[in-house]
């Protein structure tokens, strides 16, 4: 299954802020496994065809997250960073403000906040992307934010939507 065309867009409340949202017809415990359940974040997170080498997570407040990206030529980008707030099936906050809970990132970039909200049977998916400055959010847009993070909730989509439970 993959995520609705009609989406209604959520507009960001400032200039520092991306916004993405999709319908997806599955139950948002899905979608939150699927954002915390390791195994399954390297199954649909870079897209294709990028692919996600490794993902650690210690999902709750504070804890650390490492997810490493991989470029078709083999190349790795590491995702460093921490989550701020964690409630089941419902939000998830992070940042890469932070490596771990006490040491700061070398250049701080932007801080995600994830709704999963109930909507006739569906899934209302919206993916808020805070960043520290105007240039920063310009430049997350220019690097292809909609088109790339759009792409991932489409595999996010096609993971969640299947009929059978999640492994």
């Amino acid at each position: 299954m993959t995520a609705s065309s009609k989406n209604t867009p959520t507009m960001p409340a400032s200039d520092r802020e991306l916004v993405l949202t999709r319908l997806i017809a599955a139950p948002r415990e899905k979608l939150f496994q699927a954002w915390t359940r390791p195994e399954l974040v390297v199954k649909w997170f870079a897209p294709r065809p990028w692919s996600t080498s490794r993902a650690e997570m210690d999902v709750r407040p504070g804890g650390s997250s490492l997810v490493v990206m991989r470029s078709p030529e083999g190349q790795e980008f590491p995702n460093r960073g921490i989550y701020l707030e964690v409630v089941e099936n419902e939000r998830l906050v992070f940042t890469d403000a932070y490596i771990d809970a006490c040491t700061p990132s070398e250049k701080p970039f932007m801080t995600a906040v994830l709704t999963f909200e109930d909507e006739g049977g569906k899934t209302r998916y919206t993916a808020r992307v805070l960043h520290w400055t105007a240039a920063d959010r310009e430049a997350h847009e220019k690097m292809g934010f909609h088109t790339g993070w759009g792409q991932c909730a489409d595999q996010l989509a096609e993971l969640v939507g299947a009929p059978r439970p999640l492994p």
